[in-house]
């Protein structure tokens, strides 16, 4: 390689030369230690893997691939420094040698390529808070492909430079730094600009003005934002639409459907039971006043429980119990979300201790509400649980309901809907 010459070539005058802007606009970042995990994909994000990609493409020989990435996990490559055009690191072979000084060059954007992908960037405040946020989505991406620029590297845009004998493009040093790069990039997609060209501080500065420049644009002409008050308010008021009309019909049975038109990845039957799922909740809002429609569950069992009640005989109500870690219980779940929804599920794990006027009026009434033949079983309370003979159990839930359960091979199975008064919920549990 001719490295040595153009590091010379770099080094020549520096004692003499004041730091130029690039110099000025450099990050150096601290050493990866060994022991980075590599899985499927060697970076964490979609411009990681990009940038691994394109340097992957153009090797010449896949050996130095392997041990440069052997060299990037083993933390063999020293402090990085980024600078516009060009990432630099020294980099060691794992034995007492001098590490090797290795660069990778990347082309920079030009003044006319920044205005108009700049432009672009600031149109959209959704690009300005992702970047902020340390993402780059795809849709930025577009957008600077708009502009007719190419923020992430294509097949060649990367060159490799060592001070190592090999001739391989790129050698196994070069390779090395490449792939830690792409973890600078998982971290903070700022270092991919600024090897094009830009800091981050000059690139926010910059976004922000242009972003003021593009409001302003679109005020009205009196040069004000949104609409006087006076003019806001002197507009007459639009009726409010009618409400909506009852659904009526049965779902449509969508699994079917989706089986024949499946892509990878895709499950048809578990896809069914979620859109299953979505069109019921939005029917039940449909048909309803928005103030009867129930909150949201937000615990996983419950939520594993509601999914199963969908298709409590497929392949997916299984792999929901299974998921769970509770797939015994879920038959019991599936019952006692027929009788009472997330609330039934609740009484069947809920333990507490009622209010003591609660539990013993509850005592009371369920003695004296036995119909039963013959004289009246003992009732037995321990907690938020009231068992009646020996099948027979009440539960007082945490949104003062009872629930009927009975005895059934050992386990306590809901045995009818909840009441707000013990004896009634009694009552229904003996006609179960």
């Amino acid at each position: 390689m001719d490295f040595d010459v153009e590091l010379d070539d770099e080094l020549d005058g520096v004692d003499d030369a004041e730091p130029s802007e690039d110099d000025r606009r450099a990050r150096s970042f601290p050493t990866f230690g060994p022991g980075k995990r590599i899985g499927k994909k060697f970076a964490d994000t979609w411009w990681g893997n990009a940038w691994v990609d394109a340097m992957e493409r153009t090797a010449l020989d896949p050996e130095q691939l392997k041990k440069g990435r052997r060299y990037a996990c083993a933390g063999q490559v020293g402090s990085i420094t980024v600078s516009p055009g060009r990432i630099s690191a020294p980099v060691h072979d794992g034995d007492q040698y001098a590490p090797h000084e290795t660069v990778v060059r990347i082309g920079t954007l030009s003044e006319v390529q920044w205005d108009r992908l700049l432009d672009k960037v600031a149109a959209k405040a959704g690009h300005i808070a992702a970047l902020l946020d340390r993402e780059m989505p795809y849709d930025l991406v577009n957008t600077a492909d708009d502009a007719r620029v190419r923020l992430l590297p294509g097949l060649g845009d990367l060159e490799p430079a060592c001070d190592c004998p090999s001739w391989d493009h790129p050698c196994r040093h070069a390779a090395a730094l490449s792939y830690q790069a792409a973890w600078l990039l998982d971290r903070d997609p700022f270092v991919l600009l600024l090897m094009r060209g830009r800091a981050e501080l000059e690139l926010i500065e910059e976004l922000r003005e242009r972003n003021a420049r593009h409001s302003i644009a679109a005020t009205d002409d009196d040069g004000l934002l949104g609409t006087r008050a006076e003019e806001a308010y002197a507009v007459p008021r639009v009726p409010l639409p009618a409400p909506s009309r009852p659904v009526h019909g049965e779902p449509m049975a969508l699994a079917p459907v989706l089986e024949d038109h499946q892509a990878p990845g895709i499950h048809a039957e578990a896809l069914g039971v979620l859109v299953a799922d979505t069109a019921s909740r939005a029917r039940h809002m449909l048909a309803a006043n928005r103030s009867e429609v129930p909150a949201p569950v937000h615990d996983a069992w419950q939520d594993a429980v509601r999914l199963a009640s969908r298709m409590p005989r497929s392949r997916v109500a299984k792999r929901l119990g299974e998921a769970s870690g509770r797939a015994d219980e879920l038959p019991r779940a599936l019952k006692a979300w027929e009788y009472a929804g997330a609330d039934g599920v609740d009484a069947m794990d809920a333990v507490f201790s009622p209010p003591r006027e609660v539990a013993a009026r509850a005592t009371d009434a369920l003695r004296e509400a036995w119909e039963g033949d013959g004289p009246a079983p003992d009732v037995k309370n321990w907690r938020n649980r009231w068992t009646v003979g020996r099948d027979v159990q009440l539960r007082y839930g945490r949104d003062g309901r009872w629930y009927p359960f009975r005895r059934r091979s050992g386990e306590w199975w809901p045995a009818g809907p909840a009441s707000h008064d013990p004896a009634d919920a009694l009552l229904d549990t003996s006609r179960d």
